[in-house]
């Protein structure tokens, strides 16, 4: 009967929909495999290490490529330790006269220094088609033209590929490529202050760029770089302008890892940037993963380098690494994991969804999912709340390295100087930081005690980092100074009540700002009611941001929001932002609250030419102690607060600890794929019986509209025999 075949397709389909397999969003021939799931927001822009400096192509570049230098995964202060080199090199310098000088030398006698790098041996590049080699010796793919490319969409429709070894040349060649005029990398402006001859390379390649086609080749081998040197197949020299120290940090960077001349040859053949089959789309590596899908609207996939020449899990940390479990993989050999894919997720919601379904390994906790995720316990810290832990799901936090803070414009007569030093520092005990972060972040937040946040050298913890102007160590712990505290400065400062002792005019600022939409409107309104507490009168200039810029460049402007992410874990890099040299709008440099203070830029000349480590470690971080003194003192800023991640990782996924400086992690973490699989069947297991009940219902209508047929049928029949 139809009906009947009807509701038998019907019933199928339902128990198709009834699978426990149904929502999986991954092939079934992944399941139980040692693959990382994990997700990304933006699309990467560059993968090529010339170009490359976003966060969210970090997680790309730096699995894949490697520079000399990388982070030890479980130290901090964040520590160097080799990779593509055989060692952290030591910087050796040399007078005007070019006489080597003992290490601890004055900077001001150092007319240059070198650092000689020895690579690794043995180590080979991922396969690639670039390799690729005939019987002659010859690449194979070394002239394609477009009827060569036709079929070929991606690197893997190249049938041939091969590999090589790694040699000191193809980091030199990089370290060229930042001075090309085409690549326009971000830190050429910097290194070419830094790298001897690499500001007359860039020249160089300018007018040799000029003289042919846009999509010509460059071979930058045809041009010597007086401050790159080869001493042989393993080793290499660099020599930098006078002494600095905070190089070996750019030498952890994608910017210096290698890039093989036949790699740059390839890619630069007509036709294949059309197809986007460049060094920005498929980076060619001696790391531990190569990219071997890329869909930045959809999907990205690193798998294991093949050729990979090994690497073994640390066996050291922190104190507490070993308790955390961080050290029992102590020795083996890393990568722990085979392949990652990395799915966009434009929406939180769904990202979050995946997440509890454990189709996504680990996340951060969005604004939208907090409550869900974690709660305050009564001293203030978070705690995971009872669904996530009934899950098996740790909470991992980190403090990042960057800070964000509201600046005084010291050229400004009324905040600026030492007749408004007592007016910031009233303004920067009213600002309650820890509102703001309980409020604003969700408590992802520490109160910022200077410009240096945790987990550089030179912060320091408890009672002997506070700012003694804004806060008092009680009963163990640092409480901001009461609001009465604010007023007696406001006084003394000559706004009594926040009124002008001598006019009795009321005492008006202005904060200049970008914001001013509905999601700033809350923000902004808070900080009005701040400054409202010492009875000063804010006026909110709200600006598109080239306008702000201008006011910031000119010295327009009394007091802005500003914030600043580390681009290496050193504190000059931080208090450089305060340096007199810098002043904005006197050097056009990155001071933008204009402060100078002569004995300040006295301690930051001598600390920043200093090591961390070694015999000047002691004195470094007793200099940068009184830096903080003078600059808490001073007040330029009101030192806002340090940003907090939180991450959730489930119970299958080990070995994870934050690192907001070295992105190369994915190698050092850990996964249980049974009990992933396991989890993900417990956690979406269909409910059956809506369908059920369902199906019972229609199965009803269907018995009852085929007893009504049959019943219609043998009454027109009984109906046909009467007649």
């Amino acid at each position: 009967m139809p009906f009947l075949r009807l509701t038998g397709f019907l019933f199928c389909l339902l128990l198709l929909a009834c699978s426990r397999q149904q929502n999986d969003p991954y092939p079934a021939s992944e399941r139980g495999k040692n693959i990382l799931y994990s997700a990304f927001t933006e699309r990467p822009k560059h993968l090529d290490p010339a170009r490359s400096y976003g966060e969210d192509e970090s997680i790309f570049t730096e699995q894949v490529y490697e520079p000399p230098l990388q982070y030890h995964y479980l130290k901090r202060p964040y520590t160097l330790i080799p990779s593509g080199a055989e060692s952290v090199p030591e910087a050796a310098y040399y007078d005007a006269k070019d006489q080597l000088l003992p290490n601890d030398a004055p900077a001001e006698q150092i007319a240059y220094s070198v650092h000689e790098i020895h690579i690794r041996h043995g180590s080979r590049y991922q396969p690639h088609p670039a390799f690729a080699l005939d019987k002659q010796g010859q690449p194979v793919y070394a002239h394609l033209d477009q009827k060569a490319l036709a079929g070929i969409e991606t690197i893997a429709d190249f049938k041939q590929s091969g590999t090589r070894e790694l040699v000191a040349d193809d980091y030199i060649y990089q370290i060229k490529r930042l001075a090309h005029p085409r690549l326009q990398s971000p830190i050429f402006g910097m290194m070419a202050e830094r790298i001897v001859g690499l500001k007359a390379l860039g020249e160089v390649l300018q007018t040799e760029a000029k003289k042919e086609p846009t999509d010509t080749w460059l071979d930058l081998d045809r041009f010597p770089l007086e401050g790159v040197t080869r001493v042989d197949r393993y080793t290499y020299r660099i020599k930098l302008v006078g002494k600095y120290p905070q190089f070996l940090y750019w030498l952890a960077m994608p910017f210096f890892a290698p890039v093989p001349r036949e790699v740059d040859r390839f890619y630069s053949q007509p036709g294949m940037a059309e197809k986007n089959l460049t060094l920005d789309w498929y980076p060619v590596g001696t790391g531990p993963y190569r990219l071997t899908e890329n869909n930045p609207q959809s999907r990205m996939v690193l798998e294991r380098n093949p050729n990979f020449h090994g690497e073994t899990y640390p066996c050291e940390g922190e104190p507490s690494d070993r308790a955390a479990g961080l050290l029992a993989d102590c020795g083996k050999a890393l990568p722990l994991i085979d392949k990652i894919v990395l799915s966009r997720e434009k929406e939180n919601i769904p990202y979050w969804n995946k997440f509890l379904q454990g189709y996504v390994d680990a996340s951060v906790i969005a604004s939208d999912s907090f409550d869900q995720a974690v709660r305050f316990g009564g001293d203030g810290d978070v705690q995971l709340t009872d669904e996530m832990r009934d899950r098996g799901i740790r909470l991992l936090n980190s403090v990042r390295p960057s800070i964000f803070y509201m600046g005084f414009n010291q050229l400004d007569p009324v905040v600026g100087g030492e007749r408004g030093r007592k007016l910031r520092q009233a303004v920067s005990i009213a600002i309650d930081e820890e509102e703001f972060i309980s409020i604003f972040m969700n408590g992802r937040g520490v109160p910022a005690m200077g410009p240096v946040p945790p987990g550089i050298f030179g912060y320091r913890d408890g009672e002997a980092g506070i700012n003694r102007v804004v806060y008092d160590w009680i009963d163990g712990r640092a409480k901001r100074k009461p609001i009465e505290a604010a007023k007696k400065l406001l006084a003394d400062a000559g706004w009594p009540d926040g009124r002008d002792a001598k006019t009795g005019e009321p005492l008006v600022l202005y904060l200049d700002t970008t914001g001013g939409g509905v999601d700033d409107k809350s923000r902004l309104d808070w900080i009005t009611r701040q400054f409202a507490k010492i009875d000063i009168q804010l006026v909110l200039r709200t600006t598109d941001y080239n306008r702000f810029q201008e006011k910031i460049r000119k010295g327009a402007m009394q007091l802005f929001e500003f914030g600043w992410s580390a681009d290496y874990p050193d504190p000059e890099n931080f208090f450089f932002l305060l340096s007199g040299a810098e002043a904005k709008v006197a050097h056009a440099g990155e001071n933008s609250a204009n402060y100078v203070n002569p004995e300040f830029d006295r301690l930051f000349a001598e600390m920043k030419t200093m090591d961390s480590d070694g015999p000047n470690g002691e004195r470094r971080a007793a200099i940068i102690a009184r830096m903080n003194r003078i600059v808490q003192q001073d007040a330029p800023w009101v030192f806002g607060f340090h940003p907090k991640t939180y991450t959730l990782a489930h119970a299958w996924i080990q070995n994870r600890k934050p690192s907001a400086v070295g992105r190369n992690t994915l190698k050092y973490q850990r996964l249980d794929p049974a009990l992933r699989e396991q989890q993900r069947r417990a956690w979406n297991e269909p409910v059956r019986w809506p369908l059920m009940l369902g199906l019972g219902v229609f199965a009803a209508l269907v018995l009852a509209a085929v007893t009504g047929y049959r019943r219609r049928e043998r009454r027109a029949a009984g109906t046909g025999t009467t007649s």
